[in-house]
């Protein structure tokens, strides 16, 4: 149980039409979180927030998430040192998904090395009716090797 608590979500007037921050965590604690870049727009990635990573993306400026497969905070750079700046939170119009702004230092968005992490695309032709034409082609350019960044431990 976190000890962040965001204000009681209200009415569906005030949640969709008001002014006070009431997001709207799942089951599970998290709520979705799309980062983009600040300037260009261009989706960074997808993550999960739970109410204390909000907090501290809050306290901080830095984006923090939670992650699903190691049950813990990061705080996105703390390993790579391309850092997340927050400029601006957004949430959506009934407060169950988060949208953040960032300025992304570093040049990387994605553990994999890429911008963002949405670096490939389907290829044109591709047919669900074709199984081997479902394709990815990349639409990026790697800025670092993750062998040589992240260290196992």
């Amino acid at each position: 149980m976190s000890t962040y608590v965001f204000p009681a979500r209200t009415t569906t007037a005030e949640i969709e039409l008001g002014t006070t921050l009431q997001p709207k965590f799942g089951p599970d604690g998290l709520i979705p979180c799309i980062t983009t870049d600040h300037v260009t727009n261009e989706v960074l990635m997808f993550a999960f927030m739970n109410a204390e990573s909000l907090a501290r993306t809050l306290t901080t400026r830095k984006a923090t998430y939670w992650s699903r497969s190691r049950s813990k905070l990061w705080t996105k750079g703390e390993e790579s040192g391309n850092a997340q700046l927050v400029k601006e939170l957004r949430v959506d119009c009934d407060q169950d998904v988060l949208l953040l702004k960032v300025e992304n230092v570093g040049g990387a968005a994605c553990h994999n090395g890429y911008p963002s992490c949405f670096y490939r695309k389907l290829a044109d032709g591709a047919t669900v009716d074709t199984p081997a034409s479902l394709k990815l082609e990349l639409t990026a350019r790697r800025v670092f090797d993750p062998a040589t960044v992240y260290k196992k431990k």
